[in-house]
């Protein structure tokens, strides 16, 4: 098969999350576990960093991905879903994987495919392992895909684990309170291994202590750390001022990742680090500065607050729940412009009222959609935000969407395109 074959073959024939919701989304580690046997369990061959949470576990898995390489370790880094390229899912030190080793991997697996019918991310999650145990890394970042307890990458025993935030996300696998898709994203917690987390509400605080409790992990909640102080920003940069509980100087970070939710990010990483420090990781405070300022580059990461044009000014962002939206609109308001245009395209399966509430009634409107199945037909959402009194016009894709709000905005205009992975994924960036 060439590469394109070997793509078409597993998006086609194995159950997509990304595509088609919750029927791709197989409650066990039963698949991940055959075919990483029939691989030689590669999985313990690896050191690596296990991350998950509701929101902030991409951003927090690429900020801490750059900061290893800046250190000279060797890093790979498993991310889900993909904006452009499904490689994007598997790098080592930002370098995507390799076209020949999907075809080879995909023909290798195949038969014990067609045997256990994995799901697409099942069959991801032992790529990227082999990938990364094959060519050696020294250590690898992996993010949850969806949960954590669950989750097909729960089969690592990691140097640390790391659950950013706990919010109303995929409620119908979770469960339908905090204190439920806590327990969910706890499951990544390992006996004896150190656990980081980085936002806590009294309900789900309990969550997290209870289960450290039970594994004797050693649990450290990055918030309760370290405060930020003060953010600003200076040439697309967000720079964050950030004091430390027994430490009288603060301490300046400037990242190239802009958005302000990055503050609550940074807070995680940065306990991440000292836990990674006391465990002999040679990771000196120099060294952070620089991965942090460097994150976008070193790694390749989009869709975090990311301009592409700045007359008007468009960002292109992947808030697609409740707490992202929330951040997303906090953003917008800090924002300097004139009036607010917001592209926007959600997937079915979304709390999408609850999404749209939060969103402001004096923005324009664009309701589109990403091109597959799971998404929701821009008439629908157009029909659902009228009634919350959010109006705008449909578009079948979100380029037409995106070249009229362009044409009829102002010089000092903010637009924003947001609401879905996939529908970012497919802006025909960059277009400066």
């Amino acid at each position: 098969m060439t590469y394109h074959q070997t793509l078409d073959y597993l998006f086609t024939r194995l159950p997509m999350f990304s595509r088609i919701g919750a029927a791709a989304y197989k409650a066990d580690l039963t698949n991940t576990i055959r075919l990483c046997d029939a691989l030689n369990n590669p999985q313990h061959k690896l050191k690596s960093i296990h991350i998950a949470g509701t929101n902030g576990k991409g951003s927090t898995s690429h900020m801490l991905a750059a900061i290893l390489q800046t250190a000279g370790y060797k890093t790979g880094l498993y991310t889900s879903p993909h904006l452009k390229d499904f490689r994007e899912r598997i790098k080592i030190n930002g370098e995507m994987i390799r076209e020949e080793f999907v075809i080879d991997f995909t023909e290798k697996v195949k038969p014990l495919i067609e045997e256990i019918e994995p799901s697409f991310f099942e069959i991801t999650v032992a790529m990227a392992f082999e990938y990364f145990a094959q060519q050696q890394v020294d250590v690898a970042v992996i993010e949850t895909g969806l949960g954590g307890r669950l989750d097909s990458t729960n089969i690592i025993t990691p140097e640390l684990s790391i659950i950013t935030n706990i919010g109303w996300d995929h409620m119908n696998i979770l469960g339908d309170s905090l204190e439920k898709i806590a327990f969910e994203k706890a499951g990544i917690i390992k006996k004896g291994i150190p656990v980081v987390v980085g936002e806590v509400l009294p309900e789900t605080e309990i969550v997290f202590e209870r289960t450290a409790k039970e594994r004797n992990a050693p649990l450290s909640i990055a918030s309760h750390k370290r405060q930020v102080v003060d953010w600003n920003w200076e040439k697309h940069e967000l720079v964050v001022e950030v004091s430390e509980d027994h430490h009288t100087d603060h301490k300046k970070y400037h990242l190239d990742l802009p958005g302000v939710y990055q503050t609550k990010n940074l807070l995680t990483v940065l306990e991440a680090c000292s836990q990674l420090q006391q465990l002999g990781w040679k990771i000196d405070d120099k060294i952070i500065h620089k991965g942090l300022q460097h994150t976008k580059k070193l790694t390749g990461l989009h869709g975090r607050w990311e301009i592409i044009h700045t007359s008007p000014l468009v960002v292109l962002d992947v808030a697609h729940n409740v707490d992202g939206m929330r951040q997303l609109v906090q953003q917008a308001e800090v924002t300097e412009h004139n009036q607010l245009h917001i592209v926007i395209g959600m997937v079915k399966d979304k709390d999408i009222e609850r999404v749209l509430a939060l969103l402001p009634k004096s923005a324009v409107y664009y309701f589109t959609k990403a091109q597959i199945p799971r998404a929701l037909p821009e008439d629908e959402l157009m029909e659902t935000a009228g009634k919350l009194n959010l109006q705008g016009d449909s578009f079948p894709d979100v380029n037409a969407a995106l070249e009229f709000a362009l044409q009829h905005a102002h010089p000092d205009d903010l637009i924003i395109v947001c609401g879905s992975v996939f529908l970012v994924g497919e802006v025909d960036a960059p277009i400066h």
